[in-house]
């Protein structure tokens, strides 16, 4: 165990439920909850940005809008660019990392799941992450589910309540469950 637990998640190892490290991650969870609620009891557009910046440990550019509530579990493996529209009531379980290139759209109740669980009962209670990126000028429907290791390519779009377990190329539009690419922009 050489690195920690959240730069072992970030690089995509599965966590075991026995982790020697797995309380530093409910802390974790914890402290940004509490600035999470912070954030989403605000209404002001530049405080917002900073709470959420201190949430990512990276600034958010002024030219990002989010709408709260939004829900991030850790957020420090979180990337989020420029012009980007993040809509009501979005979820992001981020330990196996998100990036939100610039020109991004996102849609209402939109969830990006960057951690998943094994299969197998024995092993279920274990980590494991895989990154999302969100590639310049998506659009992410509302309701859309984004699975871990999952890339939206530039200028595609995720259709609403769609699920997306595999990758999107630039382009295209992607809808259903699961999601499957139905059209080329």
């Amino acid at each position: 165990m050489g690195t920690d637990i959240f730069e072992r998640l970030y690089n995509g190892d599965t966590i075991s439920a026995n982790d020697g490290q797995m309380d530093l991650l409910r802390e974790a969870s914890y402290a940004t909850k509490k600035i999470v609620l912070e954030m989403n009891r605000s209404s002001d557009t530049a405080e917002i940005r900073n709470l959420l910046s201190r949430i990512t440990g990276t600034e958010i550019h002024e030219s990002t809008a989010v709408f709260t509530p939004l829900h991030i579990n850790y957020g420090k493996h979180t990337k989020i660019g420029k012009n980007v529209f993040i809509n009501f009531d979005c979820i992001f379980l981020d330990l196996g990392g998100i990036t939100i290139e610039d020109n991004v759209q996102i849609a209402p109740k939109v969830s990006l799941l960057s951690e998943g669980h094994p299969l197998s009962p024995q092993d279920r209670h274990a980590l494991v992450p895989g990154q999302i990126t969100i590639k310049k000028n998506a659009w992410i429907g509302a309701g859309a589910t984004i699975l871990p290791g999952v890339t939206i390519g530039e200028n595609a779009v995720v259709a609403a309540g769609a699920v997306v377990t595999k990758d999107v190329p630039d382009n295209t539009v992607a809808a259903g469950i699961p999601a499957k690419n139905i059209k080329t922009i």
